[in-house]
């Protein structure tokens, strides 16, 4: 019998799940031992995981968890530097070299634990394959959600911290209230909008988002990887730049901040979906911090010069936690079937795929 234990998330303003109570009850069904932390943060309430059948236990109880229990999560574990002991499966961020990825990576060879990361689980064990699931369209509507609203404030004031909705609906008629009175102020124009990775999961999101909002289709460009290199000036030229494509090899950056020194740039607003600012392959080399619900952008200074807007940076690592119960029941929805086949793991391809990539990446980190 396999033993999942769901985590508490620590990752402030992180509200949502790796598994929902519906898939909880799916897997009880299938004889899974299934524990949930209490959690104050959590969307769902502890209520609809008992009720289902699930036995709770106390916050941040995990490290002291049966060691053939399998912890699941989304977001990092406590950065304290404790050997971990389990198998953890969760959004590791260490696999592509991002900071801090030798040091979480020492802290599993100390402790004999594995970690299966959720990134890499990949259709039929292909390591090149599509991801099994991902956040990713919820990524892409909320991340452009917060871009048109960035825009929003920069005619209407500062933006305040953003909080979670319960559903897309209510979102859309919050910020489509804002945007009216934006336009308003900006001469009758929407702005322009583009979408680089328009054709993922992520850049559906986005594209489904700015509509949703109300922004004219005339006024969306959509853009994938595999279209023609367009030079910097082009993409100047929209009001809002929305990255949403997923790179795992360096490519010629969008834009640098030099490039924001051109005369008549339009640009005003870029939201990093991706948000891999600290990974080599970072293509928009304009900032270097994340942002966070509570100050939702960052202004990359010197760009307000020769008549200029000023850029305002957009890049949260957790944006579907804004709709925190619809990206959730998504995604568990999503896992469920792999899940279903950990019992099976040392065979399964997916699994054992993931299980291999860890150990190469261990021995990377041991041999650097």
């Amino acid at each position: 019998m396999v033993h999942l234990w769901l985590r508490h998330e620590t990752k402030p303003l992180e509200h949502r799940s790796a598994l929902s109570p519906e898939v909880c009850a799916n897997l009880l069904a299938r004889g899974f031992e299934v524990t949930v932390e209490k959690s104050p943060a959590r969307y769902f309430r502890d209520e609809e995981f008992s009720v289902v059948g699930c036995k709770l236990v106390e916050t941040n109880s995990w490290p002291t968890a049966p060691k053939d229990a399998i912890i699941i999560g989304l977001k990092e574990l406590p950065e304290d530097g404790t050997p971990l002991e389990h198998t953890h499966i969760f959004f590791a961020h260490c696999f592509k070299y991002q900071t801090g990825w030798k040091d979480l990576l020492q802290r599993f060879e100390k402790g004999g634990g594995t970690i299966l990361d959720i990134e890499f689980l990949r259709v039929g064990g292909d390591p090149n394959g599509r991801r099994v699931v991902a956040f990713g369209y919820h990524a892409g509507y909320a991340g452009a959600a917060i871009g048109v609203d960035i825009w929003a404030h920069q005619h209407l004031g500062e933006l305040p911290s953003v909080e979670p909705y319960p559903n897309a609906e209510t979102l859309n008629k919050d910020i489509n209230a804002r945007l009216i009175a934006a336009v308003k102020k900006n001469n009758g124009e929407h702005p322009r909008v583009l979408v680089m990775g328009a054709l993922g999961r992520c850049g559906t999101g986005a594209v489904d988002a700015v509509l949703n909002i109300g922004i004219p289709e005339s006024h969306i460009i959509k853009r994938d990887i595999n279209d023609p290199v367009d030079t910097p000036e082009n993409y100047l030229k929209v009001d809002i730049f929305i990255n949403c494509i997923y790179l795992s090899s360096p490519i010629q950056p969008f834009f640098t901040k030099q490039d924001m020194a051109v005369p008549g740039r339009k640009l005003s607003v870029v939201v990093d979906v991706s948000c891999d600012y600290t990974s080599p392959n970072n293509p928009l080399p304009i900032y270097d911090q994340a942002t966070t619900f509570a100050h939702p952008s960052l202004r990359v200074p010197g760009t307000n010069e020769n008549g200029n807007p000023p850029v305002d940076v957009c890049s949260i690592d957790h944006l579907p936690s804004m709709l925190p119960r619809e990206s959730s029941e998504a995604f568990s929805k999503g896992l469920e079937a792999t899940l279903f086949d950990l019992p099976n793991r040392e065979n399964d391809p997916v699994w054992s795929c993931a299980r291999n990539l860890f150990i190469s990446k261990l021995k990377e980190a041991k041999n650097q």
